[in-house]
């Protein structure tokens, strides 16, 4: 018999394939695969299956010899009724033999479980689903803060990590029982956990109607690269652009001096952007685009006491943390437009830089 040796041992020790063999399968782990779909407000699809108590998301075992995206592919197909490819990933989790109140005859010895992204769906592929006779009894879109409710720990967990990765699109992360074992930004802020904020308000282009009051104005601050300044609130890692309440006043004078409380930013000449209002409503939000032209030392806000947390993301990685509705696509096509005005590049998807400390803008 051949004599293999072992990749840990010594030089001088040698294993029989039969040895190697059996150490190697006394190691050996479940594999998984789960598929992570969000609709265009950024709500994640679960689904409620009979025979467990909590959902899941889409996917499952990997069979013999099945390469795990060809197992998230089938899984689809006899889950949702849906054929597709899915050739993205999001997350690689090691789930150890301890972590699950497994049945003890079940002999669970842990699991590798891959993650993949299912993309974003729209009204007409989501009208397409089809459930099968059993398992799958629901499947439904919820806001990302509501799965530590509604899952597993550990699968609550995964699936946050797994999308925080997919909007932060720096590769696919790995965990270990659903944590990152390396933290971006994201993760370390707790972004997602909870609700985020429902502004499904009309977005128009020109002044707000001089019979609405301004109650709020909020700036998209675009640096040399085409990033936009987003703000993550330390204790609940909501997300929020620079700006706040407005009572009376210049609503420039507010913006800037919220973006300087805020988050010790200036910008320069801005160009305004529209109006957000809610049909029935008395009041209108502003919205307004500018170069930011300097970054300071961040400090505590003093409305809130609190230092929020300065990211750099691009306008549709800043939407992906709100949940703003369909009218965000109109904003944002605005904001593209503006952009080009103030001859600032339209930044390429990448992952999210955190600003802990003054920043030279040049060097972005």
């Amino acid at each position: 018999m051949t004599a293999t040796p072992a990749p840990d041992a010594p030089p001088s020790t040698m294993m029989t394939d039969e040895e190697y063999g059996a150490l190697r399968a006394s190691a050996a782990l479940w594999a998984g695969t789960s598929v992570l779909i969000t609709d265009r407000r950024g709500r994640v699809l679960i689904q409620h299956v009979d025979y467990r108590t909590t959902c899941l998301l889409p996917g499952g075992g990997v069979d013999a010899n099945e390469a795990p995206a060809r197992g998230a592919a089938r899984e689809l197909r006899e889950e949702l009724g849906v054929t597709t490819t899915v050739d993205r990933g999001l997350a690689i989790d090691w789930v150890s033999a301890d972590s699950l109140n497994a049945p003890a005859d079940m002999r669970f010895p842990g699991e590798i479980l891959h993650v993949y992204d299912g993309g974003t769906w729209d009204d007409e592929q989501i009208a397409a689903i089809r459930l099968p006779d059993s398992e799958v009894t629901a499947v439904e879109f919820v806001e990302p803060a509501r799965l530590p409710d509604l899952m597993a720990p550990g699968d609550a967990r995964r699936a946050l990590s797994a999308l925080r990765a997919r909007i932060n699109s720096g590769g696919p992360a790995l965990l270990e029982n659903g944590v990152p074992i390396a933290a971006t930004v994201l993760d370390r802020a707790g972004a997602l956990r909870t609700a985020r904020a429902q502004h499904h308000l009309s977005f128009h282009v020109g002044p707000a109607p001089e019979q609405l009051s301004v109650v709020q104005v909020w700036g998209w601050l675009l640096g040399p690269d085409g990033r936009v300044l987003v703000l993550l609130e330390p204790d609940t890692g909501a997300a929020l652009l620079p700006g706040g309440g407005l009572k009376l006043g210049d609503p420039l004078v507010t913006l800037r001096r919220e973006a300087r409380e805020e988050a010790a930013a200036e910008f320069g000449v801005p160009l305004f952007l529209g109006h957000l209002r809610d049909p029935g409503k008395p009041y209108a939000c502003l919205r307004y685009a500018a170069p930011l032209t300097h970054l300071g030392p961040p400090s505590a806000d003093p409305a809130t006491g609190r230092t929020h947390i300065r990211l750099l993301a691009t306008p549709e990685q800043a939407l992906e943390l709100f949940d703003w509705g369909s009218p965000a696509a109109d904003q944002l096509a605005v904001v593209h437009q503006a952009r080009a005005r103030l001859g600032i590049p339209r930044a390429a998807r990448q992952p999210l830089t955190e600003l802990p400390d003054a920043t030279d803008l040049a060097a972005l």
